[in-house]
């Protein structure tokens, strides 16, 4: 059955504006009870961790409730569940951590179709610790991944393999189980990017392979953070640089600071908020999961196909970059001689919002020569067909 898409956007204040968002790749709009979540735990009471006082209690019930949510929603351990500020602080920080084994003559391997958060990091890690990049290319035609590319620079010395679950930007899905295979065949880890991805699929991290998954929940209406999840067995190899009295056992050896127990309390409540958007009879929170993902995958497509279909009648005044045959609603496009950003104003004028830019994905934007700034609209689990109506009128109005 299609979801109730009336009832669930009522659950967003900021649709009471009478935007249309498109800008979900970004960070999507948040609904009522994330916010709700947010402030209770904040009135609280609240004080530090502890097990005496109720205040103490609360921060303890915030941090367990979160590790069990993203645990239900990448299928990982409780355990394997890393809090941090964001996916670029999460990368950063694993990227010192696991270069403190890397010596010369290992070799790493990134993406051309990363965003900058999973390449940067490890190129400076890398040259730091003295280790030869090595990259994955992609196909300008399909702008898919080129799978043979990474098998002629894959080798035995190749220590980590990062890579995008979903580019932010062309909206790509590259076969991560495939390449992930290949990669723990010459002894590699896995390091996959999956914020694009969990916007729009259910994640399944040991069935895609990644040895450890970022994601922020800020781009599926939760609060802005980042998550990283892996076995609690391969984090408790890793050893960060960390202050001697601070726990050492997983995952809080990874998390320093005291945590921010209201964001925590947020992004549980996004993973609770989609669970029930359409559960069917499902009983476990990951069975929930499943089925309302699905639902919203269907919706979303179908609103793709709405948009794409839109695009292309109006003719060669658009070129759509975004041509994979595997990808998310996320689609990138730029105008015959037009400024995107001229188009991004026009759309505004207009109660459309839709972002330019290069959005932080600079290998993209280079291996494929796209012209920066691109027109980027990505849909998300609140928009209609009435929203995507008013983006394709602007468009048309535009050119």
């Amino acid at each position: 059955m299609p979801i109730d898409l009336k009832a669930l956007r009522t659950d967003f204040p900021s649709l009471d504006t009478g935007l249309a968002f498109f800008d979900g790749p970004g960070g999507t709009q948040t609904p009522r009870p994330v916010a709700d979540a947010i402030a209770a735990t904040l009135t609280g009471p609240l004080s530090n961790r502890g097990v005496t006082s109720p205040s103490e209690l609360n921060a303890e019930h915030a941090v367990a409730a979160f590790r069990a949510a993203y645990a239900d929603l990448l299928n990982v351990p409780a355990g394997g569940v890393v809090h941090g500020r964001s996916a670029t602080q999460l990368t950063y920080d694993f990227s010192r951590h696991l270069a403190k084994d890397w010596k010369g003559g290992d070799e790493i391997v990134l993406s051309r179709l990363d965003h900058d958060c999973n390449v940067r990091p490890w190129v400076q890690a890398a040259q730091r610790a003295g280790v030869t990049v090595r990259w994955i290319g992609i196909d300008p035609d399909t702008t898919d991944l080129d799978v043979s590319s990474f098998q002629r620079v894959l080798s035995p010395r190749t220590r980590l393999v990062a890579l995008t679950a979903a580019s932010n930007v062309l909206g790509t899905k590259p076969p991560v189980r495939q390449i992930a295979d290949l990669a723990h065949e010459a002894g590699a880890l896995v390091y996959v990017d999956g914020v694009h991805y969990t916007a729009h699929h259910l994640v399944d991290v040991p069935a895609l392979g990644a040895d450890l998954f970022v994601c922020s929940p800020y781009k599926f209406l939760g609060p802005h953070c980042g998550v990283l999840a892996g076995s609690p067995e391969l984090l408790d190899t890793v050893r960060p640089d960390k202050l001697l009295p601070s726990p050492d056992g997983v995952p809080e050896r990874f998390e320093f600071g005291t945590l921010p127990y209201e964001i925590l309390a947020g992004a549980t409540a996004a993973v609770d908020f989609l669970a029930a958007v359409d559960p069917g009879a499902a009983v476990t929170r990951r069975e929930r999961l499943t089925h309302s993902m699905g639902s919203l995958h269907g919706h979303e497509q179908t609103l793709r196909t709405r948009l794409e279909e839109g695009l292309q009648a109006l003719g060669s005044a658009v070129t759509l970059h975004s041509r994979a045959a595997d990808r998310t609603p996320t689609l990138l496009m730029s105008f015959d001689g037009r400024d995107a950003r001229q188009a991004q104003a026009h759309l505004a004028a207009r109660g459309v919002v839709a972002p330019a830019g290069s959005f932080y994905a600079y290998e993209p934007f280079t291996a494929l020569g796209l012209e920066d700034p691109a027109l980027r609209a990505g849909l998300a689990p609140y928009n209609t067909a009435d929203d995507v109506d008013r983006l394709l009128d602007g468009l048309s109005a535009f050119i």
